[in-house]
């Protein structure tokens, strides 16, 4: 993520990890990119520009990724996801999801970043928050393509897609957002609190990264330990990492993306003690980073509708996977 901000620094580059952990990830990680290379292999991961994708569920196979600104092009979100210096990785799992319908009684809270009508609020979304750990804005603009196509527009829109598929497989979903209300926000206290609230079994914020050109791929971002002020993580770290490593390696499927390379050590995890989203959450949540908006290849991506419907599949594969192993 590359963010810059009064109080954070863009991510440096981080240098690789010795030891087991390290020996798992050699070992596990290319096993979740061959859907990639083969991708790639036979004509790269372009989605085209149709926008009006039809909404598919896939059972068991896979389906064809702070600065506050007035103005798009700034890279901002929700809270300001700055790398924890601790972050810690692991390896991502794909596993085929479960039979139609079969997610009745469970319920899944989608985040969709930012809100298109930030931009007419930046009093309101400027305003402090507590975060357990510190204090923070409660909002932020968000990013956009150089071209204008905004972060806000494309989190409702792979959000209505995943809130469909989820819906096909029997789930009760909810949005913390969505169609203009609210006008602002909510406030990422009030996120997270959407989420415990409805004691949803999964949650996930939905965002994309504002890096520099030639920064690319896709990365899971799961909390760490925390037990300050508001905050306590203890009990969901275990269940947002197993939620984390099964969104990444079925994005990797479903989308032929490659994780970030520019954050993650190549396995598109990172874990974060920062993050409002994340502190303040009861339940099991992840945020999900599906590109680089700044860089020209991922961004072609993003603002294409086919592979938004196949970022939409990946992630809801992940999800239905977690359900089940929980």
């Amino acid at each position: 993520m590359s963010y810059v901000g009064p109080d954070f620094d863009p991510p440096q580059p981080r240098r690789p990890r010795r030891g087991p952990l390290t020996v798992a990830i050699a070992a596990l990680v290319p096993g979740a990119l061959l859907g990639w290379l083969v991708y790639e292999a036979v004509g790269g991961t372009g989605g085209g520009g149709d926008d009006k994708a039809t909404v598919q569920t896939s059972a068991s196979t896979p389906a064809s990724t702070s600065a506050r600104s007035s103005a798009p092009g700034s890279a901002t979100t929700d809270d300001d996801k700055q790398p924890s210096p601790s972050a810690t990785h692991s390896s991502p799992r794909s596993s085929a999801p479960a039979a139609t319908g079969s997610l009745k009684g469970k319920v899944v809270v989608i985040d969709p970043g930012h809100n298109p009508g930030n931009f007419q609020h930046t009093a309101e979304i400027n305003r402090q928050v507590d975060i357990g750990t510190n204090r923070k804005e409660c909002d932020t603009t968000g990013t956009s393509t150089n071209a204008g196509y905004a972060e806000a527009q494309f989190t409702l829109d792979v959000s209505h897609r995943l809130k469909a598929l989820l819906e096909k497989q029997g789930a009760t979903v909810k949005l913390t957002h969505d169609n203009g209300s609210p006008a602002w926000g909510p406030c990422v206290d009030q996120r997270a609190a959407i989420g415990n609230k409805d004691h949803a079994d999964a949650a996930i914020s939905i965002h994309a990264d504002g890096s520099a050109a030639g920064n690319r791929g896709f990365h899971v971002i799961m909390p760490g330990f925390v037990d300050a002020g508001s905050a306590d993580t203890r009990r969901i770290v275990g269940p947002s990492a197993e939620l984390g490593q099964r969104i990444a390696g079925n994005f990797v499927r479903v989308t032929g993306s490659a994780p970030s390379n520019y954050i993650g050590d190549g396995t598109g995890l990172v874990t974060r003690k920062d993050l409002g989203g994340l502190n303040l959450s009861t339940v099991p949540k992840v945020f999900i980073e599906c590109g680089n908006m700044r860089d020209s290849k991922d961004a072609a991506l993003l603002t294409s509708g086919t592979w938004r419907q196949k970022a939409a599949q990946g992630i809801s594969d992940g999800i239905v996977s977690f359900l089940h192993a929980s």
